[in-house]
């Protein structure tokens, strides 16, 4: 299940994600189970993270971005060219 963010609060994370590097890449093999062990990992660690997809196709990329947030229950905050902004709230920090 991915979250849901309301207006207001995608906007506020895009503003903290501007300055933000990508900290996970995909690879040739795609979204294979290490590559979302790492982004799990990242989530869990930052709860918001920029993750570089290697896809050509813009479906296929979007495709991608959309399994991560159902298999991580993790929210899309954008999605420009081949960088992917996703957000999960970390509950031990709450």
């Amino acid at each position: 299940m991915s979250l849901d963010l309301d207006a207001a609060s995608r906007r506020a994370l895009k503003k903290q994600a501007h300055h933000l590097k990508p900290v996970v890449q995909t690879g040739a093999a795609g979204l294979s189970e290490p590559v979302l062990a790492e982004i799990d990992r990242a989530l869990f660690d930052h709860e918001l993270v920029k993750v570089k997809l290697a896809t050509e196709e813009k479906q296929d990329r979007r495709a991608e971005v959309e399994q991560i947030c159902e298999r991580l229950g993790a929210a899309c905050v954008q999605q420009i060219g081949r960088t992917a902004t996703l957000y999960r709230p970390n509950p031990e920090k709450a």
